[in-house]
């Protein structure tokens, strides 16, 4: 699953009536539950290229003990099992991603608060679980968690408002 399944999701829904929300009129429209979907979707994937690269080089660790092995083969394959760990470690957070987002209510919101959409700019912050930059229904989104910095200045916001964050202004445009 990529951004292209999410961009060919959105291209079917074209023309059709959006759904009720508590939003205003004239403001754009945001599916959560797509949105939700591609997090997950997204999540499913790095968890499983952490696995794949986890998998490779660990077997790269394994070595032939029927035979004498050479220095060079137990480093490499000492540097092969402490990258495997490495991986080990990305595939464990891509899971504890994966159980956070099931987890999130998406519901709508009225403040900035886990599981909230929010707009700022051009850009999108869903709150909640940490991610790199994605799109998803022709905008741009990036996942923070609730440890984030930005987080605490934008915690209990509603839309309209406005809150400082290194130095910035920024202004809450819609909240989903």
């Amino acid at each position: 699953p990529s951004n292209l399944s999410c961009v060919l999701h959105c291209a079917r829904h074209i023309g059709r009536p959006p759904t009720p929300s508590h939003q205003p009129k004239g403001m754009n429209m945001i599916d959560k539950s797509h949105l939700r979907a591609t997090m997950l979707a997204l999540t499913e994937a790095e968890l499983a290229q952490a696995h794949k690269t986890y998998e490779r080089f660990l077997s790269g660790a394994r070595l032939d003990r029927s035979e004498p092995i050479e220095n060079d083969e137990q480093a490499q394959a000492e540097r092969s099992a402490d990258l495997a760990e490495a991986f080990d470690d990305l595939e464990h957070e891509a899971s504890a991603k994966l159980a956070a987002i099931a987890q999130l209510d998406f519901g709508p919101r009225n403040e900035v608060a886990p599981g909230a959409a929010v707009k700022i700019g051009d850009r999108y912050l869903v709150i909640g679980v940490s991610t790199g930059e994605f799109t998803c229904q022709g905008q741009k989104f990036v996942g923070i968690s609730q440890a984030a910095p930005i987080y605490a200045a934008l915690e209990g916001k509603t839309s309209g408002e406005t809150c400082e964050f290194r130095g910035r202004v920024l202004r809450i445009s819609e909240i989903y």
